[in-house]
């Protein structure tokens, strides 16, 4: 059964960092390896939609979809580990959120429909 799990959420102050990483498991149950999907964060303020922040494809190829975080969010991905990560640094109060991962088959995409699976999320509170 594949899995992700999200960690290194918690309460910072603004300009402050964190390292968000999400660990994958099981893939190889859906019939392929965990090479295959793309791996993305998502993001859900209290009371609005879900959307997409960034996405990779293998270990290196990397979309962004959201303008707001350019330059302050990096994601990344270990492949050995079956891990990714986004680094937030300058995080600024409207970037509370609970951060999601995500997977999908080949390709990057920014809908949230289009995810194979999900992880349960990881609050992120930016806060004085």
């Amino acid at each position: 059964q594949p899995q992700l799990v999200e960690s290194g959420g918690g309460l910072v102050q603004p300009g402050g960092s964190l390292r968000l990483s999400c660990s994958a498991s099981g893939f190889t149950a859906s019939g392929f390896s965990l090479d295959v999907y793309t791996m993305s964060w998502f993001r859900q303020a209290l009371g609005k939609e879900r959307v997409a922040v960034s996405c990779i494809r293998g270990a290196d190829i990397v979309t962004n979809y959201a303008d707001s975080v350019e330059g302050r969010f990096t994601i990344s991905r270990d492949v050995a580990k079956n891990t990714v990560y986004m680094r937030m640094s300058e995080l600024k109060p409207e970037d509370s959120a609970v951060y999601y991962c995500a997977a999908r088959f080949l390709r990057c995409a920014k809908r949230v429909n289009g995810m194979s699976y999900w992880g349960g999320g990881t609050l992120v509170t930016v806060s004085s």
